[in-house]
């Protein structure tokens, strides 16, 4: 129970349903202001008590479980690290994969409870072979699949969300006012909670040592010097202090950062639009496409491949949906060992596109499963024309 309306209403109706329900509250800061900051947040003392007041309406036990050494290092740490690497990270998708799913799933299991049920708008449901899925919520609106993406098939086994099929949030605040719940018409918490100011780059400034590099262009000239790679974003241009203009006068957006070699490559805004994503560290939210079961199932060595398969790519959390084909692709990863990637060829370009993103592959309302994006290019670059889709630079 985050102390918002979701998550009570959830527990209202989990109640209603005849389970047995515990309310627990997550306290994921040492320090946690006492007072929300507009709607920045989910975790203040503050959003504690409304939880306190949600639970004993309803009447069931309430309990503030202390998660905040497993947030620093799971979810802020990570964050850090993978701006330091050049990604761009969701850290609500990494605190539903490492804390609210995990951590709070593994404790929940072994005091003898079934299930973690939150508020969150997505549905599970069971395919002919009674294997549990994940599909978006009957409120396309509020969806929150692509948070989700990252379970898998066995916390699938233990998760509830009564919010599923509720046409939308509106109806939520109602049912609210209706119980008497004081949340009914609390603003959603949005941002990072970790950084309730809103500054992201103020307070990554303090944490990550930054070094100078070249600002290249695609064809790999060099076009000036920057103060640290992690300072910039995909399809940023201002600030980019470029001392001479392109040569038909155009302004240069980011196209990439590559962490290993301090580089920033800058180019015209057209090549922002990418057509090839990569993904590293894939999950399946429940059955693998056949497919990609097909190739881990023969343990293949490096270099080999599935075959490719229709899905619905997703590269932000209310961002439209893209169709493309994926496969499932043996790289060698550090130690020489293969280890699986995603190769997505979109049908249509996407812009803004950064790594770190979450990739998340759909096949309808089904979430098949989800990937950290690690490249993503436009074809039309000479640089990746040359070394050829998906290789590195």
């Amino acid at each position: 129970m985050s102390g918002g309306v979701d998550s009570a209403v959830a527990a209202a109706r989990a109640v209603d349903a005849g389970h047995d329900v515990t309310g627990v509250h997550l306290a994921l800061s040492r320090t946690p202001g006492t007072l929300r900051t507009g709607s920045r947040g989910c975790c203040t003392i503050e959003d504690s008590r409304d939880a306190w007041r949600a639970a004993d309406v309803l009447g069931i036990p309430y309990y503030v479980w202390d998660f905040s050494e497993r947030f620093q290092a799971d979810v802020v740490e990570d964050f850090v690290a993978e701006y330091a690497a050049g990604r761009t990270p969701n850290p609500c998708l990494r605190c539903n994969e490492k804390i609210k799913f995990a951590a709070l799933l593994e404790k929940a299991l072994a005091l003898g409870f079934d299930a973690v049920c939150t508020g969150h708008y997505a549905k599970v449901v069971e395919d002919a072979a009674g294997t549990r899925e994940l599909h978006r919520a009957a409120d396309w609106a509020k969806d929150q699949s692509y948070v989700l993406g990252v379970l898998t098939a066995e916390q699938l086994e233990h998760v509830l969300f009564p919010l599923a099929d509720t046409p939308s949030k509106a109806e939520v605040r109602a049912e609210a006012a209706r119980r008497g719940l004081s949340v009914a018409q609390k603003p959603d918490s949005h941002d990072i909670c970790f950084i309730p100011d809103g500054d992201t780059r103020g307070w990554l400034a303090e944490r990550i040592e930054l070094a100078e590099g070249e600002i290249k262009d695609v064809e790999g000239t060099v076009l000036g010097t920057h103060r640290g790679a992690q300072a910039f974003t995909v399809g940023q241009r201002k600030g980019l202090r470029i001392g001479t203009p392109a040569p038909d006068g155009k302004p240069r957006f980011v196209l990439e950062i590559r962490p290993k070699t301090n580089e920033v490559v800058v180019g015209p805004q057209e090549l922002l639009a990418v057509d090839e994503l990569r993904g590293i560290r894939p999950t399946w939210a429940g059955a693998p496409a056949p497919e990609a079961a097909e190739l881990l199932r023969d343990r293949p060595a490096a270099g080999q491949a599935s075959s490719s398969f229709p899905v619905l790519a997703q590269v932000r959390a209310h961002g439209e949906p893209v169709p493309a084909r994926a496969r499932l692709e043996l790289v060698p990863g550090p130690d020489g060992a293969p280890v699986p990637e995603l190769a997505v060829l979109l049908d249509a370009p996407l812009r803004g596109v950064a790594p770190g993103q979450s990739l998340v592959l759909y096949q309808g309302t089904r979430v098949l499963g989800q990937a950290t994006i690690d490249r993503a290019h436009s074809l039309a670059r000479p640089d990746v024309a040359r070394r050829g889709p998906g290789r590195e630079a």
